[in-house]
């Protein structure tokens, strides 16, 4: 099972995002204890503090719906500001989400088409002699590569599935983070009541 989880600071003020950031180490410890795989998909730093604002993950793990059901939702901080000394204020409430994976569209080797092309360029006059270029094209979702980088046609093969292999993957992360900014555009509607886990003072207990 694999899920998304967001933790975001809602564009509160510096001391929310010194609370997800805190929040998320809590949040790898707890993942790391059960066992779970966590990969940091999106993550926006603050350029005051360098703390984190918002940050997108997967995770994957069994059993992730009960693991999760005392994260989801509205988290509490009670502490003193680490900004600003004299602030009054002790209550910091960020939001955090979760939501499922879109339907992973995984690569086969059949999903891939191989074109043979002229090379061109400062290879030399052997390499435009033959056909050693290649083109790689994945059919569902038309992105293509070309390779013309070897005289070995094979290598420029292997060269131009890996490279094909990453521009996938790229496309795949912006996927979801365009996923995550659509359903959680509107972070200001974060609710400061009913908090489903508290955390209190400097060690986050």
């Amino acid at each position: 099972m694999k899920k998304l989880i967001q933790i975001t600071s809602g564009r509160g003020p510096a001391e929310c995002n010194y609370v997800v950031t805190n929040v998320f180490r809590k949040f790898s410890e707890a993942c790391k204890n059960k066992n779970i795989e966590m990969e940091v998909i999106e993550r926006e730093i603050d350029s005051d503090f360098n703390q984190i604002t918002n940050v997108l993950l997967e995770i994957e793990g069994e059993n992730l719906d009960v693991f999760l059901e005392n994260w989801v939702g509205t988290i509490l901080w009670i502490g003193k500001s680490p900004y600003r000394k004299f602030h009054q204020r002790k209550n910091w409430f960020i939001g955090f989400f979760e939501f499922e994976v879109p339907e992973e569209n995984h690569l086969l080797t059949k999903e891939i088409v191989y074109q043979s092309m002229r090379s061109s360029g400062n290879g030399g006059q052997n390499v435009n002699k033959v056909n050693s270029a290649v083109r790689a094209t994945h059919k569902s979702t038309g992105i293509s590569v070309v390779s013309m980088d070897s005289r070995s046609q094979h290598q420029n093969k292997k060269i131009a599935t890996t490279r094909l292999l990453l521009k996938l993957q790229e496309a795949e992360n912006q996927k979801l983070k365009d996923l995550a900014q659509e359903k959680w555009s509107n972070q200001t509607s974060i609710e400061r009541g009913n908090p489903v886990k508290t955390f209190r003072g400097e060690k986050f207990l």
